[in-house]
């Protein structure tokens, strides 16, 4: 492969990217935890945008249990956003012949 198809390359793969950062604004996942009663949704760039709680979950006496389902369907939410960049990443990587398990940016 010759320094000029390398470099065209790179500069695709940087095109793509910066695309792909663009775009994190609309991409959207919900986190789930107590059975699908509450939902954490965040945007690709790790904002949560909202918090949906059933009511039968709002009881005076279990506080904890309240705090501890947001924080179980926040992480949810953010395994789903990070699963979602890597597909994204790999997809504007494909073609550039990097060695498996190399991560961009480095």
């Amino acid at each position: 492969m010759k320094l000029d198809e390398i470099l065209q390359q790179a500069q695709a793969m940087q095109a793509k990217m910066a695309e792909m950062q663009n775009n994190l604004d609309t991409v959207e996942v919900e986190g789930r935890s107590g059975g699908g009663l509450l939902t954490v949704t965040m945007t690709g760039k790790g904002e949560v945008k909202r918090v949906k709680i059933d009511p039968s979950l709002i009881v005076a006496d279990e506080a904890e249990v309240l705090e501890d389902l947001i924080v179980a369907a926040h992480r949810d939410a953010k395994t789903k956003v990070e699963a979602k960049l890597a597909e994204a990443m790999q997809k504007a990587t494909a073609g550039m012949g990097l060695p498996p398990g190399m991560k961009l940016p480095f």
